[in-house]
């Protein structure tokens, strides 16, 4: 590499082919600042940038994660209010976030659009470089307080921001407590001891001062990294840097770092407590964890050896130390905090149990420390060590990029050790790293080595107790009123006036219309004319019929085994979640499930099943569903993975019955964790139960009403005999599901489909379902309305509101879509989030159900919110809009459906969509529809479906919540269900 791939404003260090990413990783310095640019160079018009900072808090007040979001609201050269909100709609991008890390503060996004990625590079570089930091904006993102009757300063004083509502949600997470709590007594002396994203209690400590000292020490290039992905070049990149923002700095003498942790001389055992506002009692609800600081997470040798002993002990159920603690009495299942957490510099690795009690700590401290003292002793079987080096190989060759894009994910890996001042490139080259992990496992003595010197040896261990507190809510409540009341106790007029003016002056911002022609933005000119196709080949022998999909995967195999669902009887629908969970985690004929599941882990990287339910295209109430057995695999392992597929469905034992026990209580437990993190997503589909028959399986078997089912199951199978009930259940739905006929998908490097196409048709050329001709499942149509109030352990709220609409080739499907977006960007967002203090909100169609759904997330309102979702129709209908506005919500679709997904993901959609009716064909016409759309089709569609007579709602809120919106619930009639 030479001075020519760089600008003259940055040097060129080194670069380094990564043959397993087939990619060039070139590392870059500017001169004048210090700033180091890495450039992941790769064939690959989906271009990613992130600029990262290292911040460091000492505090729990949450500065870093309000500057983040602080920062976006307005800068020098684009003073507007709002330019991320604003670029989100008047771009072609990928991906567009801001992250606060426990150690870093990132900026990321991607384009497959030159003009649109130049255009987010400016607004990016001039947010992060040069922000107003507007004092408005601080009270609006991070916290303030304001008389409940804005106006009247003898009501009383609550308070508002953003991240302080959005940080009251993610503390309603127990598994969000439960880490934070544990990094404060791993970490006594350093930035992981406090709450990065800022802890509710201590938000409100913040000044506006504070803030923008924060910004000035952290926000400098000195202390800077920027990373892209790509085909654009480096140096055009740096051009960039360096004009909008580098040319006007100089060098940071002060170098931001976190310094190595105060080690323990001795272990500890410690008792926190979280709030639990379920009712019945605190039995069995208590969350144990052993935890261990190891050694640096920058240095690739301490790293990979303990991803080893971590995978060794934790990988699988057949792992000593998850079998141990998935079998243990001591507990209801595995803690979700267990594993190596390589994210901060220092790794961490966890375990423990979750669902039980607090005398049982020692118990399960000893339990911990017997299974690793037994692997340090006898060591591990080498299959199984050969196994885990096979994971870690297949985890990176593996184009993923099917969440966040692929480049992106790439540099996220890398960024931890770029934010540590060590090498990043390493970290993405791991090929020689396992090569030398390979020879040392020879070694019969290595891993207990390992075993020894990480964890039995090593005195920097917490054991953490967290036990449910039935009161702490109301504490924290009083607690919060009582500081409100002092604060206003000391307040004289003028600073009630004050109040008020801040109030005033909110407000009358969120309203105000920006000069929005300043930001730059892409056109539906600059839209591509048309979907690219995506070319499958199909393969029969005999009766095997397979399609295959030539793509870049990187020698990996994606196959998938599908067949339509049978038809079923209620209770058999019910089972079907449970049914997917267990089918790959049993035996298979005569080996158990610890066999398997190490079969399994030598021969691919995961296998999972699920079934998938869309609406029909031109129905809603039609129901068209599959069951999907997937797996996926290096090439060199493909026939053993076929027969693996094979063996799955012929051979599952439906007889290990305390397994089945075990997979049932971990389901359980999954699901309940998941109610704060997706709150919206599981009021949305409350709420929308009753506009079709997929709607109310995705309720039933997804949603609320499928976890008060897996609560009410697990606690059933405690009976012996319920249990062999539910086993032999699942064995007839199993029977069931093999009468139907099947078909095979192949995602592979187009030079290895046909060897793929060949040992399948080998492999499967007797396999009875070849023929399956059951009737499949038809449920019959369904059109109601709901509305019902879930109470659950949340210290937030998530709203919801849906309407009946159309499948997805009616006419105003692309209305309706289209409509979601110009709500949201045009509306919802200031009432809901600006306004409202919601951390979001917004509106969506869904076609394959056939509802308008409206939602909001981790909100602090109720009814207001409620009334707001009233509001966007009425102003749809009512107000005179703009032709941009229109353009804004059509690009926003425009994108998301050119969205690029990996290789494998694509190939997968493309043959799933055509399973649904969902041709390459049916959806070129939608994307032409929705560029032809115009304002007049967005009133229509609102005026004929978004009718309050046809509404549904549902809201997830506390016991608390619910009490104080008493009044409103019963006005609208709303059934009360405890979750």
């Amino acid at each position: 590499m030479t001075q020519a791939n760089a600008h003259p404003s940055f040097e060129p260090l080194r670069s380094e082919h990564i043959e397993s990413l087939n990619l060039d990783v070139e590392q870059y310095q500017h001169r004048a600042t210090g700033a180091m640019h890495y450039h992941l160079a790769a064939e690959n018009t989906e271009n990613v940038f992130l600029v990262a900072l290292r911040t460091v808090p000492q505090d729990s007040t949450g500065v870093a994660h309000i500057l983040e979001h602080t920062a976006l609201c307005g800068s020098e050269r684009y003073p507007v209010r709002d330019p991320f909100f604003m670029m989100l709609r008047r771009s072609l991008n990928t991906f567009m976030n801001a992250f606060t890390s426990s150690d870093w503060t990132a900026y990321p996004f991607a384009s497959q659009n030159r003009k649109d990625f130049n255009n987010l590079l400016d607004v990016y570089l001039d947010a992060v470089f040069f922000s107003r930091l507007n004092p408005l904006d601080f009270a609006q993102e991070g916290h303030r307080v304001e008389f409940a009757d804005t106006e009247n300063p003898e009501s009383d004083l609550v308070f508002k921001g953003v991240v302080f509502n959005e940080m009251k949600g993610a503390m309603s997470s127990v598994t969000s407590t439960l880490w934070q709590t544990l990094c404060k007594h791993l970490f006594p002396t350093t930035t992981y001891h406090y709450n990065s994203g800022g802890d509710p209690e201590c938000i409100i400590d913040l000044s506006y001062e504070q803030l923008q000292a924060f910004y000035r020490g952290h926000y400098h290039p000195s202390n800077a990294i920027f990373m892209t992905f790509g085909d654009i070049p480096a140096r055009e990149h740096q051009q960039a840097f360096e004009e909008r923002a580098l040319a006007r700095f100089d060098k940071l003498d002060s170098r931001i770092q976190v310094p190595a942790e105060q080690r323990l001389s001795a272990p500890q055992l410690v008792h926190e407590r979280f709030a639990y506002d379920e009712s019945g009692g605190t039995d069995g609800k208590t969350h144990i964890v052993v935890s261990w600081l190891l050694g640096e997470s920058t240095d690739l040798e301490q790293l990979l050896e303990a991803q080893l002993l971590a995978s060794v002990l934790l990988d699988n159920s057949a792992s000593p130390l998850q079998q141990a603690l998935e079998t243990t009495e001591l507990g209801q299942a595995p803690s979700p905090l267990g594993g190596l957490e390589d994210s901060m510099r220092e790794l961490v690795f966890a375990c423990g149990v979750e669902g039980s009690d607090p005398e049982h700590a020692e118990a399960v401290e000893e339990l911990v420390l017997e299974v690793i003292t037994r692997v340090s002793q006898d060591g591990v079987d080498p299959a199984r060590l050969e196994a885990v080096l096979h994971q870690l190989e297949l985890h990176q060759r593996e184009i993923s990029g099917d969440s966040y894009p692929y480049g992106l994910q790439l540099i996220l890996t890398a960024l931890g050790s770029a934010t540590h001042y060590s090498d990043p490139i390493a970290v993405l080259n791991l090929d020689p790293v396992l090569e030398n992990l390979r020879e040392r496992i020879k070694n019969p003595g290595y891993i207990k080595q390992l075993a020894s010197k990480l964890l039995l040896d090593n005195p920097h261990r917490i054991t953490l107790v967290m036990a449910p507190d039935t009161e702490l809510s109301a504490q924290r409540k009083a607690a919060e009123s009582a500081r409100l009341a002092s604060i206003k106790a000391g307040m004289d007029e003028q600073d009630k006036q004050r109040v008020i003016e801040l109030t005033t002056a909110l407000a009358a911002r969120q309203e105000q219309a920006d000069d929005e022609s300043i930001l730059p933005k892409v056109e539906l000119s600059d839209v591509p004319a048309a979907l690219p196709e995506l070319r499958a080949q199909a393969f029969a022998q005999g009766l095997f019929r397979c399609t295959g999909y030539g793509q870049g995967t990187n020698g990996l195999i994606y196959q998938q085994v599908i067949a339509p669902l049978p038809e079923l009887s209620p209770a058999q629908i019910q089972l079907l979640p449970y049914y997917t969970n267990v089918l790959t985690e049993l035996g298979l004929g005569k080996d158990d499930y610890l066999n398997v599941q190490n079969r399994q882990s030598a021969t691919c990287g995961s296998i999972n099943a699920f079934t998938s339910m869309r609406g029909g295209t031109e129905n809603e109430q039609e129901v068209i569903s599959y069951l999907v057995l997937s797996a996926k695999a290096l090439a060199r392992n493909q026939e053993a993975q076929s027969q693996l597929l094979r063996d799955t469905l012929e051979q599952v034992r439906f007889d290990e019955l305390d397994r089945i026990r075990e997979l049932v209580a971990q389901q359980r437990a999954r699901r309940e964790q998941a109610v704060v993190g997706n709150g919206h997503g599981l009021a949305m589909a409350a709420a929308s139960a009753g506009m079709s028959p997929t709607a109310m399986l995705s309720h039933q078997l997804s949603g609320l009403a499928g976890i008060q089912a897996s609560k009410t199951l697990d606690d059933s199978l405690k009976q012996v005999s319920t249990l062999s009930d539910f086993a032999e259940q699942l064995t007839s739905l199993h029977q069931l599901t093999q009468q139907m006929p099947h078909q095979f998908l192949v995602v592979a490097e187009q030079e290895q489909l046909d060897a793929v196409f060949s040992s399948g048709g080998t492999i499967w050329s007797d396999f009875s379902g070849l023929n399956g001709q059951a009737e499949s499942f038809k449920p019959a149509p369904m059109r109601e309305t709901r509305n019902e109030l879930w109470i659950a352990n949340t210290q937030v709220n998530f709203c919801a509101m849906a309407f009946p609409t159309v499948p997805v080739d009616h006419a105003d499907a692309p209305a309706l879509t289209v409509l979601g977006g110009f709500m949201r960007n045009g509306y919802l967002h200031r009432a809901i989030r600006e306004q409202g203090g919601a951390y979001g909100g917004g509106a969506s169609q869904d076609s394959s159900i056939g509802a308008f759904r409206f939602y909001s997330y981790r909100d602090p309102r109720l009814a207001e919110t409620m009334a707001d979702f009233s509001a966007a129709v009425n102003w749809v209908l009512n107000t005179n809009h703009d032709s941009e506005t229109l353009e804004q919500a059509i690009l926003g679709v425009i994108g998301s459906i050119d969205k690029p997904s990996s290789p494998a993901g694509e190939a997968k959609q493309h043959f799933h969509n055509k399973l649904f009716g969902r041709s390459h064909e049916q959806r070129q016409r939608f994307r032409q529809r929705v560029l032809e759309l115009t304002l007049e089709d967005l009133r229509r569609v609102t005026d004929s479906y978004l009718n309050s007579d046809n509404a549904s709602s549902a809201i997830i809120t506390s016991q608390v919540g619910a009490d104080d919106a008493a009044t409103f619930v019963a006005e609208r009639e709303m059934t009360i269900i405890e979750l």
